[in-house]
């Protein structure tokens, strides 16, 4: 009877061992579930406080990067650049005319340099009222999509943001896999992101990012993908399974 119990008990092992060895090889050979993020989230604010005097933009919006999405009430410091440009041109003509003196021997080097002098510091001045010009304007730091709108013209805005966007192309694709993997999964190799209905389809992404550090309480580390996306057609903040071929 002792020896009939330890066979069972054998095979039992055996059984257990096989058994954990296919669930292993599946989980590295299978998917795995992952997360679609947009590649970048930017909440958009005025580098100066101040009163909205129009926003270009509103939820939904596609945008391109370099374009303006709002700005502020800026009839003073417009007024101020203008003026800081017509004081450096004036200046430009002054020493103009001084170098044409300086080389008759009209004036001497003392006061062409000074001209001169004044003239540089002049442009110094015009650049800082056109960088305080330009602060008063807001534009899209990415190609992105308007995701929302906190505020309309004629509303004081200081620090807090003004619209919030997102980059959907390319996507990040994010996935926590077991850490038996680690060394396999590598910068550069292709990830076969998949969607169920309604989006469907699959789609290549490229591994950009392996972390280094494993997650000691799960066994697990991070991978970053990114998934081209030029058309906008797949949405972010979805979830997704994903398969590395070959593994």
């Amino acid at each position: 009877m002792r020896t009939f119990n330890n066979s069972a008990a054998v095979l039992l092992s055996c059984s257990l061992f096989l058994a954990a060895g296919k669930a292993d090889a599946g989980a590295e050979g299978g998917t795995m579930e992952c997360l679609v993020e947009p590649y970048l989230k930017v909440a958009v604010s005025s580098a100066v406080p101040g009163v909205l005097e129009e926003v270009k933009v509103d939820r939904g919006s596609r945008v391109t990067k370099g374009q303006v999405l709002a700005s502020l009430v800026s009839g003073v410091e417009r007024a101020l650049y203008e003026s800081a440009k017509a004081k450096t041109a004036f200046a430009q003509r002054k020493v103009e005319r001084t170098r044409e003196m300086y080389r008759k021997q009209m004036i001497s080097i003392g006061e062409k340099d000074e001209l001169e002098t004044q003239w540089e510091l002049l442009k110094l001045e015009e650049r800082e009222a056109e960088e305080r010009l330009k602060q008063r304007t807001m534009l899209s730091p990415c190609d992105g999509v308007v995701v929302k709108r906190m505020n309309s013209p004629g509303e004081f805005v200081q620090e807090k943001p003004i619209l919030d966007l997102v980059q959907l192309n390319p996507l990040k694709v994010e996935v926590v896999v077991p850490v038996r993997l680690y060394g396999k999964i590598k910068v550069g190799m292709t990830g076969m992101v998949e969607w169920e209905a309604p989006i469907g389809g699959t789609y290549p992404a490229t591994v950009k990012i392996v972390d280094a550090v494993v997650d000691a309480a799960s066994g697990t580390i991070g991978v970053r993908l990114e998934l081209p996306n030029p058309n906008l057609k797949l949405p972010a903040g979805t979830k997704c399974s994903i398969r590395f071929p070959g593994l």
